[in-house]
């Protein structure tokens, strides 16, 4: 059997292991879906755990990312395996088997899957990300705007092959569904900034 199909079944199992509940569990005692937004991932851990926690609950969602598209380009380079194996990596972030697919939001595992994947549109949209932090300071619409920005990187600056933009696609796709709470919240005007307050009354959203 070609190794391909099992790399990328490698990759959900591996986007599958909750980085952020195992982190929490050992720091705390607690259980982080019972924490804050209860999301599975390193802004609630740091609500759960400390800014530390959270920093180590990025770094391990980024390398979910990132170890299979490294282990698929060893053995097999074709832009439709790599993008395949970072789709599954962030299915898995998403959908994890051991929390009974329950997961978090994917953008860490994502952009450790692009950033190895497309390194100049990752970063391009890391550029994003960091500038509509920098007016807003809502971490969930600076997510959201950066991923949904991210095929159109892999296209216009890495000259990305179809299967490529298809994947990214895809990404974007799942993670702009999972935050649908938080878009629910920025239409009504009652997602939080860094910090802790909100939008006020009146000011564009």
């Amino acid at each position: 059997m070609s190794p391909e199909p099992l790399i990328v079944a490698g990759a959900y199992l591996l986007g599958s292991i909750p980085s952020a509940y195992l982190v929490v569990r050992a720091a705390t005692g607690r259980d982080v879906r019972r924490t804050g937004s209860g999301n599975v991932g390193a802004t609630n851990t740091v609500r759960a755990a400390g800014p530390a926690a959270g920093l180590l609950v990025a770094a391990l969602d980024v390398a979910k990312g990132a170890v299979p598209v490294l282990v698929m380009r060893h053995f097999d380079p074709a832009s439709a395996w790599l993008g395949a194996a970072a789709v599954a990596a962030v299915l898995g972030h998403c959908f994890p088997v051991w929390l009974g697919f329950r997961g978090g939001k994917g953008v860490a595992t994502a952009a450790g899957a692009f950033l190895t994947l497309a390194p100049l549109a990752g970063l391009a949209a890391f550029g994003v990300w960091l500038a509509m932090l920098a007016v807003w300071r809502i971490v969930s619409l600076a997510s959201v705007v950066a991923v949904a920005s991210f095929p159109l990187w892999v296209h216009f600056v890495e000259g990305g092959s179809v299967p490529l933009v298809v994947a990214s696609s895809i990404v974007s796709m799942i993670i702009i569904l999972r935050h649908h709470a938080n878009i629910r919240r920025l239409v009504a005007g009652r997602e939080p900034r860094l910090g802790g307050d909100r939008p006020g009354k009146g000011e564009h959203r």
